[in-house]
């Protein structure tokens, strides 16, 4: 595989064209400025809102501004990720937050404002004026908000406290994207190279241990060194999230989290408890890695290396896209004809370069497509993020097709539905079309460990989450130790008594960016049990599951995130989808045992 030294030796087709967004710079700013303008005209409706007229104004207004508030944030955000190290994307960054900030408390006395109303008054403004209909059921649905609104002086203040609010998290961004370094480790010839993350993942699945081991302790090290600075950015962000739980009157910084997609704590809680309570095909799991590694101590840095040894496939990024358009076809012509518009339009961000912001996701701009970025290394770990991301890319894009922009945009609930049923669709796939025993092994054994790191793991880390934030809702210290005490005794409980903890392991907690997007992680789990179902289904030639996924692919937020999964048959308040997603592993995990 190729490796790139910057950005402009990237081929122009495997890097996404920003310009669909703003042809130039200078449209960018102009937008801008308009926004400013919009966000003046709307502060004046504040104490002018009489009647149903003013209030169709007012709503149509900011719709406007939120479609170009969208765009703007969008290219500068995309702009950042191309190279987190040029200054000149982060001044832009800066800028869509500042203006982010102006908006927000230009808008800051409406909430309180239409609380204020009865409903009475409100439904006679939306039966006199046609126009507000189409705003009607978010109308509705903010009363459902009434307890947790404040004042209007009060939500200005929260308003103009965003940016100081989201520093802890951007702090830690520019710490693990910018100026983290891993220091060198030895490369295939011998010489010493710069770590990466890229290449951390690739030396983790390496056969010789002694790699791993010195990846390992090269790409922790940093971390550890930086330990109490990043507490703190975490433990900030965590006392953040519990004090505005407790401003808006919600019972917990979890039930917070979870009221605005109605689920109830208890599915969070459901989700962890039938989990460990079935937790023994993990653990079972774990001793078969120890087993067939022949090691007398198993260690972390073992957990990710594949156990059929030789293979390792290469699968270059043209040949995993035509992997992909074969292994999705039973979702159909439509779908298929959307995946190959996202590498022919250039949706798509493809390789690792230097300063290039890690990992992968995909980012639906409204009125304009999908964008998805990747690091990809042309290997099987890289097949199944493309897959993965694709199937959030198609979701969004069939959202905006058909819905409106006020429901267009999804709930993070639903999302990773969208993107697991492609990945059990895939390992689907390629089990049927492979003969050879050994590589068949070697799939099952992939599939093992995604399933283990996007269920149990994202489970153990829900739970971390949980415990954190009821440390801080009862005043407890937050602190370097205290998190490395609770992470450590998770990977126990959740991996087993066979792993020998190095020292590096309690620091797991330091490098999660989504802790700093709260309880954003059980929704990896829980929709990855929703997507065995529907992906079983489907296969199965179950042609009304089928119908009923498009359907809700195209739903975007127009029904609450729960109900949307019971129209295509899935039922997260009852603990069955979760058993039935264990249930699967421990076929998995016999299956593979028994080869």
């Amino acid at each position: 595989m190729k490796t790139y030294t910057s950005r402009n030796e990237v081929p122009e087709l495997e890097k996404w064209n920003l310009a669909d967004i703003y042809p130039d710079i200078s449209n960018w700013e102009e937008d801008y400025e308009q926004i400013e303008g919009l966000a003046k005209e709307l502060k004046g409706f504040d104490g002018e809102i009489h009647d149903g007229q003013a209030l169709y104004q007012f709503l149509k207004l900011k719709e406007n501004l939120s479609y170009m508030l969208n765009k703007v944030f969008a290219y500068a955000m995309l702009k950042v990720d191309e190279d987190t190290r040029e200054t000149k994307s982060q001044a832009l960054m800066d800028r869509a937050k500042q203006l982010s900030v102006k908006v927000s408390a230009s808008t800051s006395y409406f909430m309180p404002y239409l609380l204020s109303l009865d409903e009475e008054t409100l439904k006679e403004y939306i039966g006199a004026i046609e126009g507000l209909e189409y705003f009607a059921e978010d109308l509705w649905e903010s009363f459902r908000y009434k307890k947790h609104v404040l004042s209007k002086e009060q939500e200005e203040v929260l308003s103009n406290l965003g940016e100081a609010l989201s520093a802890p998290s951007h702090t830690f961004g520019m710490i693990n994207n910018a100026d983290i370094k891993f220091g060198e480790v030895t490369g295939e010839d011998g010489k010493k190279i710069e770590l990466t993350r890229g290449m951390y993942s690739k030396l983790m699945e390496d056969e010789d241990r002694e790699k791993r081991r010195e990846a390992y302790k090269a790409y922790y090290k940093p971390y550890m060194q930086l330990k109490n600075s990043i507490a703190s950015t975490l433990s900030a962000t965590i006392k953040n999230n519990v004090t505005m739980a407790r401003l808006r009157h919600y019972p917990s910084a979890l039930e917070k989290a979870l009221f605005g997609d109605q689920v109830p704590k208890e599915v969070y809680e459901n989700l962890i408890l039938t989990t460990k309570k079935n937790i023994t095909p993990m653990h079972q799991y774990t001793q078969i890695r120890k087993k067939m590694l022949s090691l007398d101590e198993l260690r972390q840095y073992d957990l990710s290396v594949p156990l059929v040894k030789g293979i390792k496939p290469v699968i270059t990024y043209e040949e995993a896209y035509d992997t992909m358009i074969k292994a999705l076809a039973p979702l159909g012509e439509e779908y298929i004809k959307i995946l190959k518009e996202f590498k022919d339009a250039r949706y798509i961000d493809v390789r690792e370069t230097p300063g290039k912001r890690s990992g992968a996701y995909n980012l639906g701009v409204y009125g304009i497509h999908p964008f998805i970025l990747l690091n990809h290394h042309d290997d099987l770990d890289s097949l199944f993020t493309l897959v993965h991301e694709c199937g959030h890319g198609v979701h969004s894009k069939l959202s905006a097709q058909h819905q409106p922009q006020i429901t267009a945009r999804y709930s993070i609930f639903v999302a990773e539905v969208a993107s697991t049923v492609n990945e059990v669709l895939l390992i689907n796939y390629l089990l049927n079309i492979e003969t050879d025993p050994e590589i068949r092994k070697y799939l099952l054994n992939h599939f093992i460990d995604q399933f283990k790191g996007t269920f149990y793991t994202q489970i153990m880390f829900a739970e971390f989450e949980k415990l954190t934030h009821e440390m801080a809702e009862k005043g407890l210290p937050l602190n370097v130790d205290v998190f490395n005490q609770t992470y450590e005794a998770l990977f126990k409980e959740y991996n087993g008594e066979e792993i020998i903890f190095d020292d590096e392991l309690k620091y797991g907690w330091s490098r999660i960016p989504h802790f700093y997007r709260p309880f954003y992680v059980y929704k990896y789990a829980t929709g990855f049990a929703s997507a065995i179902h529907l992906a079983t289904k489907i296969l199965e030639g179950d042609q009304d599951t089928l119908n009923s996924y498009l359907e809700f692919l195209k739903s975007g937020s127009s029904d609450y995130p729960l109900e949307l999964l019971k129209k295509t048959g899935v039922d997260l308040t009852t603990p069955l989808p979760i058993e039935n997603a264990i249930k699967r592993f421990a076929e998995l995990v016999d299956e593979f045992s028994n080869f």
